[in-house]
């Protein structure tokens, strides 16, 4: 790449949109239960954070209908959606509020709600919150967590939900 002069930010916005929307990245329900109401939403900016303690992170843009109840829930749930949970997904992108939750078998766990067929579930305490630009970051200390081997990713890529569990080859990275 050259050294050429900074993009313009709209055009620096939309070439970012652009080239995110071709990063495969892993579909999440992230579930929260706030003053005993179910709330939840899709996300793909979801990150492992740390070992010890266990934790991850969950990045909510702060105009979604989960953000106010995650910034005043005590915990969240991370579910990783496989193959198998298409149909949750679909749910989850055409409905709103507890009409999300009427798809999939639906599990209170440590107080969250947690699909039960997902491929991985976490439950987190949430221990830590920092807003930046139009996001804000969750950071939960985990409590729980479960995992199918059976089940393969459901994955987003250029809008579209794609199956890659028929990918050719491995790697030990």
């Amino acid at each position: 790449m050259t050294d050429a002069a900074p993009q313009p930010y709209d055009d620096l916005l939309n070439s970012y949109r652009n080239a995110m929307r071709h990063v495969a990245a892993t579909v999440y329900a992230v579930t929260t239960r706030h003053e005993g109401a179910r709330h939840g939403i899709l996300a793909t900016a979801v990150s492992s954070l740390s070992f010890d303690p266990p934790s991850l992170l969950a990045c909510i843009n702060r105009s979604a209908s989960l953000h106010e109840p995650m910034n005043y829930a005590e915990g969240f749930a991370v579910n990783v959606l496989g193959l198998g949970n298409r149909d949750v997904a679909e749910q989850f992108n055409r409905e709103r509020g507890e009409e999300r939750f009427m798809l999939g078998e639906w599990e209170d766990w440590h107080g969250q709600p947690v699909l039960a067929n997902a491929q991985s579930s976490f439950v987190c305490r949430c221990v830590d919150r920092h807003e930046f630009g139009t996001h804000s970051i969750f950071i939960g200390e985990l409590l729980a967590a479960k995992h199918r081997d059976d089940a393969a990713p459901l994955t987003y890529y250029d809008r579209h939900f794609i199956d890659i569990s028929a990918a050719p080859e491995k790697s030990d990275i």
